[in-house]
């Protein structure tokens, strides 16, 4: 993999810490490598933090390239729609950029509560970018994966996410493939164009640049851009800047 494809797959990156023992400190260090990634390659396109290290990370960035996202539900997605305005709310004034919100577990069954969580989780979102989390391990098969993107898609979802990372099944090929061709149909049917993150497990430039080639073969080179393709991965950006320093 040469240069500029290491640099494109670092600039649809989210960095993300999501841990219970994250500290100021450690959120702060993850905001400098997200600008400055080392082996020449350009900032990230996000780091993803949990909603009471906003201020901080938003601080630290500044006005520079790299956006703050959120989450919201997460992450068992057993929050309700007032519950969760109320936190996207509150991230969104502190000055989030993105919002990563998990669907409710029994969304298929309720199909109507979970697209009013995910509809208020946008209203709330003041126009900023929400990305639905699916939990593809847990849907399981196709059909389900589907017809959960495609509720979410309906509802407003602007990017659909495969997982939260927390769940012992995370990214894998073929639910990201359901996805891609999920968002693929919506399209073509709607003319509305919803992106993909990839996230849950994805360590290695090599499988990074799977990823990045799935989304273009499904659905065309405009989709692996940072606009509609993310990479959500915290141990992810070490691998590629290891291997843009060996060219």
């Amino acid at each position: 993999m040469n240069h500029e494809r290491i640099a494109g797959i670092v600039r649809s990156l989210d960095l993300t810490s999501l841990e219970e023992t994250d500290t100021e400190e450690r959120i702060a260090a993850l905001c400098a490598r997200a600008a400055e990634p080392g082996g020449g390659l350009p900032p990230v396109a996000a780091v993803c933090v949990y909603p009471h290290f906003v201020p901080l990370a938003k601080r630290e960035l500044g006005a520079g390239d790299v956006l703050v996202a959120t989450v919201s539900a997460f992450p068992d997605g057993l929050t309700s729609a007032k519950k969760r305005a109320e936190e996207i709310g509150k991230a969104i004034a502190a000055g989030a950029d993105e919002i990563d919100a998990v669907l409710a577990p029994d969304a298929l069954e309720d199909p109507r509560r979970a697209a009013a969580e995910i509809e208020a989780s946008k209203a709330a979102c003041e126009g900023r970018t929400v990305k639905v989390i699916l939990e593809t391990g847990r849907l399981g098969s196709s059909e389900r994966i589907t017809e959960a993107a495609r509720l979410s898609m309906g509802a407003g979802a602007d990017f659909i996410k495969t997982s939260t990372g927390k769940f012992e099944i995370g990214a894998t090929t073929p639910a990201a493939r359901t996805v891609m061709e999920a968002v693929r149909a919506f399209r073509d049917e709607t003319g509305r164009a919803v992106g993909v993150k990839v996230a849950g497990g994805v360590r290695t430039a090599g499988q990074a640049e799977d990823y990045l080639e799935l989304v273009a073969q499904i659905l065309g080179a405009d989709w692996a851009k940072p606009a509609l393709f993310r990479i959500g991965a915290s141990s992810l950006l070490d691998d590629l800047v290891r291997s843009a320093d060996s060219h």
